[in-house]
């Protein structure tokens, strides 16, 4: 389950950054009058004057996913990997501004995924389970940015939540250009506080059973009671699922510099602590021996990313858009990623973006496949998320963003479709379609 999330998020992510970029990439440093990150056709912001509070923008979201594989973590590293996810978003942009020169701008936005997954039925064996979810996640951020002085700072909100965990978050993020506005230096701090809801397989769940007189039975487990009467009927008493907390805290910081009218280089580099129970209850372990159990990982990890982008206008009407990341964590995994887009320009106000991202990793020390860890392991899981494997992720994007707007209606700033094909040589296959609309 957890690779649907991240596939999901970290397209729709990229479409949205596309969409909004016209508002966030105003902070980015600028050659010739020119932003190296602002899309194909968009037309220069014009001068900023102070204005009483307004909505500025308002961007929609929405992606289709689906996958394939044989490595289900739920059926210890075996079984079928089937998911389809319908995922939709919506941020909504206010600002204002002050004599001063702050500019002032408060983004609520709100997402909505419905998920189906086949292995999630053998979380019970008895087939009592679910084979679907759904997760919300509003959040809310506000941010201050002083124009004269060319700095930032903001705070933000979050929350997530489904049938199986709960998440609160936060983060405090700042950013400062050189006395050039050829540079600019960012940071955010973020912490999520996550409870995993211990929802076990059917065969761990201990359960006690008692027979009163008169033909009743009590079955009572982890998740609630059973009551069967004498006369056959079923009555269910569902409690709270126990959970297990799980934090996250991370800190990012990235450097942009422009080197010439044609190109502009970022540097980042973030870290991340988590601690709490991180792995999930209702993935199996089967050793050796035949027998199963759930799976067990360390209670702390540190990751270590460190990346680099690159931007290059390569004439009038391409643009090229690099990026590596080398990246390491405390539990044995290194792996590289290397992107390139390339948006090339159609017409003034229409562009294509094909791209391609390559990915591998090595595996976990405590990862191993169906049958093979030993009963004397500490640690050990079947997920494949921390197997050894090589990826591909390609695709393209279609972006019109006309001066008087889509089709017309003026208030839709630009239109984006994007289409993705993700393999992995674990026999992982999947599959994004995602839309995504700005309006002004």
């Amino acid at each position: 389950m957890r690779k649907v999330y991240l596939s999901i998020v970290g397209f729709s992510l990229l479409c949205r950054l596309n969409v909004s970029a016209q508002t966030k990439q105003d902070s980015l440093p600028r050659t010739n009058g020119v932003s190296l990150f602002r899309p194909v056709g968009d037309p220069e912001p014009s001068e900023y004057h102070p204005r009483s509070l307004h909505v500025d923008e308002i961007n929609l979201v929405s992606s289709y996913y689906w996958q394939n594989g044989d490595h289900s973590a739920i059926t210890g590293g075996i079984g079928t990997e089937k998911v389809t996810d319908i995922s939709n978003g919506i941020d909504l942009k206010m600002v204002w501004g002050d004599p001063k020169g702050r500019q002032n701008s408060i983004t609520a936005g709100f997402g909505y995924d419905h998920h189906t997954s086949a292995s999630a039925a053998y979380v019970n064996l008895s087939g009592a389970s679910r084979t679907g979810g759904t997760r919300i996640y509003p959040s809310l951020d506000w941010t201050t940015e002083n124009v004269k002085k060319g700095s930032s700072f903001g705070i933000g909100a979050y929350y997530s939540g489904e049938y199986n965990y709960q998440s609160l978050g936060a983060d405090i993020h700042f950013s400062q250009k050189t006395a050039d506005k050829n540079g600019e230096f960012t940071a955010k701090v973020q912490a999520y506080f996550d409870q995993v809801k211990m929802i076990y397989p059917s065969e761990f769940i201990p359960q006690t059973t008692t027979t009163d007189s008169g033909g009743t039975t009590v079955i009572t487990t982890a998740s609630g009671t059973q009551t069967i009467l004498s006369n056959g009927q079923v009555i269910d008493n569902k409690r709270n699922i126990p959970s297990s907390p799980r934090n996250t805290y991370s800190a990012s910081l990235g450097y942009s510099q422009v080197i010439n009218s044609r190109m502009q280089v970022m540097f980042l580099v973030d870290g991340v602590a988590q601690n709490g129970y991180l792995g999930l209850p209702f993935h199996r372990v089967y050793f050796n021996t035949g027998k199963d159990t759930i799976e067990h990982l360390p209670s702390n990890r540190f990751k270590l990313p460190v990346g680099v982008r690159l931007n290059y206008f390569l004439g009038d009407n391409i643009i090229l858009r690099s990026y590596y990341r080398y990246y390491r964590d405390s539990w044995g995994i290194k792996s590289n990623t290397a992107g390139l887009e390339t948006v090339i320009k159609i017409t003034p106000f229409f562009s294509v973006s094909p791209f391609y991202r390559y990915y591998d990793q090595t595996a976990a020390k405590y990862f191993a496949p169906y049958e093979v860890h030993s009963p004397t392991d500490e640690y050990y899981t079947s997920n494949y998320e921390y197997a050894q494997f090589h990826a591909n992720f390609y695709g393209v994007g279609f972006r019109v963003a006309p001066p008087k707007g889509v089709l017309g209606w003026q208030n839709l700033h630009d239109l984006e479709l994007r289409y993705g094909h993700y393999s992995q040589t674990t026999n992982l296959v999947s599959n994004v379609v995602s839309l995504s609309m700005g309006f002004k």
